[in-house]
């Protein structure tokens, strides 16, 4: 598969993502993070670390909107339910979405670029021969 291919395949996979999480509004993000180890809030952060990545002009809050289809402060107030204790996560592990740096996401093991995360997924695609 050649990378102009691909990269729209992610991104049309990526877009997918979105609207699904945007109509499963029942799903919480500290659910998401339990289960998946990332949640809306990792989705956003890693768009803007992205736009960033190549100077496009874009603020946290419209990834957010990107992400939520509104404003973070009104997904918030519409949607988001008090965590129940066993849905805490324990504060000895971080969160993946909290930045280190404008492109970097912190992960359990150390941190990661975008650009790297990428590169380390991309041969998964390439092993399935399609």
């Amino acid at each position: 598969m050649d990378e102009k291919t691909r990269t729209e395949l992610e991104a049309a996979a990526f877009r997918g993502l979105v609207a699904h999480l945007q109509k499963r509004t029942d799903v919480q993000n500290i659910d998401l993070m339990n289960l998946a180890g990332f949640c809306r809030n990792c989705l956003s952060k890693w768009y803007a670390a992205a736009a960033r990545e190549r100077n496009v002009p874009l603020t946290d809050e419209e990834a957010r909107i990107a992400v939520y289809g509104m404003p973070y402060s009104e997904w918030k107030a519409k949607h988001q339910k008090e965590a129940t204790p066993s849905s805490r996560r324990p504060s000895r592990t971080p969160s993946p979405c909290t930045p280190r740096s404008a492109a970097t996401c912190r992960r359990s093991k150390g941190s990661l670029s975008l650009s790297r995360l990428r590169e380390r997924e991309r041969p998964a695609f390439r092993r399935t021969g399609r």
